[in-house]
């Protein structure tokens, strides 16, 4: 087994990594141990089907909530300049 030194890791990512492993209750190092085994063991791009879904379930979210269209948005962003 290889081990690995992770320098000029920036203050806030460390408290995520710190934060995450607390959440999983694990260490910081099994936690980036899980972090680097699971990007590197997942299939390289994600289908059609995963990215529908997940489109699906973002939607699910706002679902019955008052939408206000994009270009609307943009008006008023435009406006307040």
């Amino acid at each position: 087994m290889a081990d690995f030194v992770l320098r000029n890791l920036d203050d806030d990512l460390k408290e995520k990594l710190r934060l995450s492993a607390a959440r999983h209750q694990r260490s910081m190092n099994a936690e980036l141990r899980e972090i680097v085994r699971s990007a590197l063991t997942q299939p390289p791009g994600s289908s059609k089907a995963d990215w529908q879904q997940l489109a699906a379930d973002i939607r699910a979210l706002s679902a019955g909530r008052v939408q206000t269209p994009s270009e609307e948005l943009l008006r008023e962003s435009r406006a307040e300049r």
